[in-house]
């Protein structure tokens, strides 16, 4: 199959176990036991009513505009399955709108990415099926091609693999790759558990705050 138009098989995904371990932790949490390092950018934001998105990767590249491809992979993807779409960040033509989204509810997705716009926001608005997406126009999509199923993909300069883990939330999205994911996962939790312990030392009154002087001071802050 030539580069830019082919559907390749998933190798890997992660393991169920560790999606429903990822769930209940807060993106953010995730972001700074990754250094900080990894984002999708500011514009790819949650479009339905709430909820967490998590699961495995299942990429598509798409022309901007074009949703061919997306309603292939909708069709192929597993029950549990993030739909991961870089279409370009282009907001020109939306990727996907209420049809769409009602197809993926029946085939039991966990969620759409989308680097790039959609449709019928208020519709998509009012359900809990995560979808993510750069921004919202009414002029819909073409469906001739090119495009790619299962290949590596990038947003805003966070690369995406087919199978990496897929966590969303109100901050945003990150994925986290597949070979990191338990590291990542234990380091969060570890996070998850201090910051819980934090919170009851400030409700408590009893948090130590000495470390911003001490940090002003390091840092040569006059009047400290």
């Amino acid at each position: 199959m030539p580069a830019g138009f082919r559907i390749l098989p998933r190798a890997r995904a992660v393991a169920p176990a560790i999606v429903e371990r990822f769930r209940p932790l807060p993106v953010a949490n995730v972001s700074d036991s990754m250094a900080r390092m990894f984002a999708a950018g500011p514009r790819i934001r949650p479009m339905h009513k709430g909820g967490v998105m998590a699961g495995p990767a299942f990429t598509v590249k798409t022309r901007p505009g074009d949703n061919l491809m997306v309603h292939k992979a909708i069709d192929i993807a597993n029950p549990g399955d993030v739909v991961v779409v870089d279409a370009g960040g282009d907001l020109t033509n939306a990727i996907i709108g209420e049809l769409m989204l009602a197809q993926m509810v029946r085939r039991g997705l966990a969620g759409i990415v989308i680097n790039g716009a959609i449709r019928d926001s208020l519709a998509l608005a009012q359900q809990d099926f995560p979808v993510f997406a750069a921004g919202v126009t009414h002029r819909g999509p073409y469906k001739d091609g090119p495009g790619e199923i299962n290949v590596a993909i990038a947003i805003d300069g966070m690369v995406i693999e087919p199978g990496d883990m897929i966590l969303g939330d109100d901050d945003g999205f990150v994925a986290i790759g597949f070979d990191d994911a338990e590291k990542v996962l234990a380091a969060t939790e570890a996070k998850q558990a201090a910051e819980q312990k934090q919170m009851a030392q400030i409700e408590a009154g009893t948090i130590d705050r000495s470390w911003v002087d001490a940090t002003l001071k390091r840092l040569g802050c006059e009047g400290v």
